[in-house]
């Protein structure tokens, strides 16, 4: 994987950004709390009022300044509250709409998604590990940024990248889904230089939980 660069498509974006911003002071034709964007996997930026995918964050704009901070805090945070009282099976399937979306596209079972999940953050969208990784998929922030998921706490954003990075591992261990699970946990260098699943104990572990969990979502669709 690699970061895209960020010219020319990092102007256009900060232009179109800056246009909304003047567009502020015509008479409210364009409200800040009413755009939204995403970069897709070709690099392609895009701009609506209507969020169909959950892959737009919203921009929020005012007078001084153009600051990207996410979808709304406050329903993130009420979120929050409610998760803490349900179980991880619970949990993961508050947030099917989005494995599902982010299955179809990258070609995942829906199920496998939610197991990864499970053992990666027992589904709570707010996880941070002792050595940083974030979020449902629980993303290492360089990932993040390579996947380009700029907000790796954010649900759908979280599970559209960790999506996007399995499916890049299980295509780059030509359909290999036990190797892609290993990759995903000790990283591809370490597979590729084992030839196979690393003698890790962790790594070993985390793939017979990711298994058990696979086969108990697919039981429970």
């Amino acid at each position: 994987m690699s970061t895209r660069p960020w010219l020319p498509g990092g102007i256009i974006y900060f232009m179109a950004i800056f246009l909304f911003s003047i567009l502020l002071n015509f008479n409210g034709y364009v409200w800040a709390d009413g755009i939204y964007s995403y970069i897709d996997k070709n690099g392609v930026y895009h701009f609506t009022n209507v969020p169909t995918d959950p892959r737009f964050s919203k921009i929020e704009i005012d007078e001084k300044s153009v600051v990207l901070k996410g979808r709304g805090r406050r329903a993130r945070r009420s979120r929050r509250n409610r998760f803490a009282k349900l179980n991880a099976q619970k949990r993961i399937n508050a947030f099917k709409h989005e494995i599902e979306k982010a299955a179809g596209f990258f070609g995942l079972d829906p199920a496998l998604i939610k197991a990864v999940i499970r053992a990666e953050s027992g589904g709570n969208p707010r996880a941070v590990s002792s050595k940083g990784a974030l979020g449902l998929m629980q993303l290492m922030p360089q990932t993040a940024k390579e996947l380009m998921v700029y907000d790796p706490l954010d649900p759908a954003e979280n599970i559209w990248g960790g999506s996007k990075y399995l499916s890049w591992l299980v295509e780059n261990f030509n359909g290999d889904i036990i190797a892609a699970l290993a990759a995903y946990n000790s990283g591809p260098g370490t597979v590729e230089r084992y030839g196979g699943i690393p003698p890790y104990p962790e790594t070993i572990q985390y793939i017979k939980r990711v298994l058990k969990f696979w086969k108990q979502a697919k039981n429970d669709s």
